[in-house]
């Protein structure tokens, strides 16, 4: 087993499940994941300031919890994505949480495994997940079990699902924005089949260069954010929620006098 000591106590921020792990802590979980049974799936959430307004929204909508909540409730893993999510574990729960962003996690266990584990890249734009999945031949010398876009919706869910079950991938990287990937992963667990479900939002893009990661600087800082809105007319637009998030944490933090929220 590859999970040499136990991990932090779950947390619990802003009604959603927060796993203070490191980088290595959580690769070290995937890999117990692999080692242990190979065919168990397992979700893992890579939590953001914006899937939290986004849960808000829709569970205020819908008038009680979201199928985005359930699944991210449900999640085998939670992981502090940006420094939104540092920043808000440190003002409302007193706690330092490191980051393991999904980049991050997706690579690093590719850099771990190599040519030992099986991915199937799901997501994005035709052609985007065949060149993610070439990229990470070539770097990390990685198995692919599939590929697959990520234009297709709910009707053939069962479908997609299938052909992954059926590739029987080590690792799915589900890149097919908020809520989406992680309601799938979270409704087809089962069929998914693969120990580590990861929803790792734009990493495909990353990976087949049709969008840029954060300079080094930024990631080290913790906020590349900053600078893909800034740099990104297309991002602008999340701007208003990360300002309404920061505006949530203020007002909860200053509404309680201790404990959770």
């Amino acid at each position: 087993m590859t999970q040499p000591h136990p991990l932090p106590a779950r947390l619990t921020l802003l009604n959603l499940p927060l796993d203070p792990v490191t980088l290595d802590q959580a690769l070290d979980v995937f890999e117990g994941w692999l080692d242990a049974d190979r065919r168990s799936p397992h979700t893992v959430v890579t939590l953001n300031p914006e899937f939290i307004m986004q849960a808000r929204g829709e569970d205020a909508q819908q008038g009680g919890e979201s199928e985005f909540t359930r699944a991210m409730r449900g999640a085998d893993l939670v992981t502090a994505d940006g420094v939104g999510i540092v920043w808000a574990a440190r003002r409302l729960l007193g706690k330092g949480v490191p980051r393991a962003p999904g980049f991050d996690l997706a690579t690093g266990l590719m850099k771990r495994r190599g040519s030992a584990l099986r991915v199937f890249f799901l997501g994005s734009r035709p052609g985007v997940a065949e060149a993610a999945a070439a990229a990470a031949v070539r770097d990390f010398g990685i198995q692919v079990s599939g590929v697959h876009h990520g234009y297709f919706g709910a009707e053939d869910d069962a479908r997609v699902a299938a052909l992954v079950g059926e590739s029987r991938a080590d690792m799915l990287l589900t890149g097919m924005g908020a809520g989406r990937q992680e309601i799938f992963n979270a409704q087809w667990r089962t069929a998914l089949g693969a120990p580590v479900l990861l929803g790792c939002g734009g990493v495909l893009d990353v990976l087949a260069g049709t969008a840029q990661l954060a300079p080094n600087w930024t990631r080290k800082l913790g906020v590349e954010w900053v600078w893909r809105v800034g740099g990104d007319r297309k991002r602008w637009g999340r701007a208003p929620r990360l300002a309404r998030f920061v505006a949530l944490v203020s007002r909860v933090s200053v509404r309680r006098s201790g404990g959770e929220s």
